[in-house]
């Protein structure tokens, strides 16, 4: 009998220590385990491919909301509407004037037609982003609503929604303060040789005041942008009711806006 209870001791020590040795392991795996990041891939008609690995621990909420949006296809048939050599190229904006964004519709089937914008993600804005704006660089577009008024800061600082650039160099002006969220690992030889695209005034430039020249020419047509997340799922981003300037112009005046019809 007691060479039986010390058979048993002997299998629970056993047991016991492949418990042990199994949660090791566990904690091992996953204090060393390398999480990918997501791989954007960017398909230019008559340029080439883009690939941009993206970082989601530094900028959550805009990687999240360009994946969502590039794997529902928002991007897909969109321009590069804005060319600026030695600084960067610009596109997402489904206008292809530099003046529109996304709808939750794009986000999601239940959402409604209506604008939003996502959180700046960078210093100035309270996140601890320190990619900085160099070449091959991606960032968002945001609006500047300070050359309004100085107290539209935080507006301007939550003001992105769909529209992307990529640095063709490298610009200290903009770090810290619009949201750096990935960097180009192939494909920069595609990006210079937009950089070079012949480009003109936008057609409204007399009225709307914008004489940047920096329209292509030539429309630069994005084919599509599909995201790899690297067997990791990532949640709709946050979103934000956007700035309305108008609605915010006629309250300077005491106007209300409903009372002036359509």
């Amino acid at each position: 009998m007691k060479k039986f209870k010390n058979i048993l001791w002997v299998l629970a020590l056993i047991v016991l220590i492949v418990l042990i040795a199994g949660i090791a392991y566990g904690y091992y795996r996953n204090a060393t385990m390398e999480v990918k990041n997501p791989i954007a891939t960017i398909e230019i008609e008559n340029y080439g491919t883009i690939k941009v690995e993206l970082y989601p621990e530094l900028a959550p909420e805009t990687v999240a909301n360009f994946i969502t949006l590039a794997n529902r296809g928002f991007y897909n048939g969109l321009t590069f509407h804005r060319v600026v050599k030695d600084f960067m190229i610009q596109g997402g904006d489904p206008e292809g004037t530099g003046q529109g964004g996304a709808k939750l519709s794009d986000l999601r089937d239940d959402g409604e037609d209506t604008d939003y914008s996502i959180k700046g993600e960078f210093i100035a804005n309270g996140v601890d982003n320190n990619l900085k704006f160099d070449e091959g660089v991606i960032g968002m577009a945001r609006n500047d609503y300070t050359s309004y008024s100085p107290s539209l800061t935080e507006e301007s600082y939550n003001s992105a929604s769909s529209q992307f650039f990529i640095m063709t160099a490298d610009n200290s002006s903009l770090n810290g303060y619009y949201t750096s969220f990935g960097k180009v690992t192939e494909g920069m030889d595609v990006v210079h040789n937009i950089e070079n695209v012949e480009v003109k005034a936008a057609d409204d430039s007399e009225t709307s005041g914008n004489t940047e020249v920096s329209t292509p020419v030539n429309t630069i047509t994005i084919s599509s942008i599909s995201v790899d997340t690297m067997g990791t799922d990532y949640e709709l981003p946050e979103t934000l009711t956007p700035f309305d300037y108008m609605t915010w112009l006629y309250s300077q005046y005491g106007i209300d806006p409903s009372a002036l019809g359509n």
